[in-house]
């Protein structure tokens, strides 16, 4: 049945947009002014995919977006879903699975993240180079579907290193300052207290988030290489103990730092 919705959702997509992709994005909360990377856009809202779930939080509009950068086809997921919004793993990463269906390569993900290392600042770009997975169900959990992945797969590089790699020397390039470090995906909504942030700290999480672990998990199952990078919107109650955390501040800092992202994302899709 899930594999039937896939191929549902991907026949229509195909007999909508008259080119092919091979380079997916994922927008995080306040980032949808990277759509504008796009060439002569086409949208699809989820609302018109057969059976397809809906994005109801504020910042995500509830659309995939088609078009061309540097003459490579690319598919802009504006819009994730998200665990606590009460979808099931299989739901939140449903769009993963069509990706893997309409050819997808290459997969960048962002978000907006609470920053947990110290030396990080609210704005800061954190390029992500490993993640710890702290959701409660694991989205390959149930019996798997050997059309869509190995039953095992291995994670020893969740995050490319060449695309790393590549996306470092842009940014030193380009004058754009980064971070580095490890990603910890946490089910929300509720943001972490101040104790949580401590241990977080003591684990090895240089910035903490609500998303993106998931369908980092369902793309390295299905074969695709991905980039991630967090926007440090906020930083945790462990550093900032008498500060407060509310989602309008992180759609605000997500958008001031939305242009060097976006600079970032143009130039690794560039160099593909």
């Amino acid at each position: 049945m899930y594999f039937g919705q896939i191929q549902e959702v991907t026949s229509y997509i195909n007999d909508s947009i008259p080119f092919p992709v091979s380079i997916a994005v994922i927008l995080g909360s306040g980032l949808g002014t990277l759509e504008g990377m796009l060439e002569e856009p086409l949208t699809i809202p989820y609302a018109v995919l057969p059976g397809f779930p809906r994005s109801t939080v504020e910042g995500h509009e509830g659309r995939f977006m088609f078009g061309h950068i540097s003459g490579h086809g690319v598919l802009m997921m504006s819009g994730r879903l998200h665990y606590y919004e009460g979808y099931s793993m299989k739901e939140v990463t449903l769009p993963v699975r069509i990706m893997q269906a309409l050819g997808i390569q290459t997969l960048l993900v962002s978000n907006a993240a609470g920053g947990i290392n110290r030396t990080f600042n609210s704005g800061d770009i954190m390029l992500i180079n490993d993640h710890i997975n702290l959701f409660p169900e694991n989205p390959l959990r149930g019996e798997n579907d050997g059309r869509l992945g190995t039953r095992f797969p291995d994670m020893s590089e969740p995050y490319c290193t060449k695309l790393l790699d590549k996306v470092k020397t842009i940014a030193a390039e380009s004058g754009i300052p980064v971070r580095e470090g490890v990603y910890a995906g946490l089910s929300g909504p509720s943001f972490e207290t101040r104790a949580e942030c401590r241990w977080l700290e003591t684990i090895g999480a240089d910035a903490v988030g609500m998303s993106t672990v998931p369908e980092v998990i369902v793309a390295s199952h299905a074969g695709i290489k991905v980039l991630g990078a967090s926007i440090i919107t906020n930083m945790g109650l462990h550093v900032q103990p008498d500060a407060t955390s509310t989602h309008a501040e992180v759609l605000d800092i997500a958008g001031k730092s939305a242009a060097n992202l976006s600079a970032l994302f143009s130039g690794i899709i560039a160099s593909l």
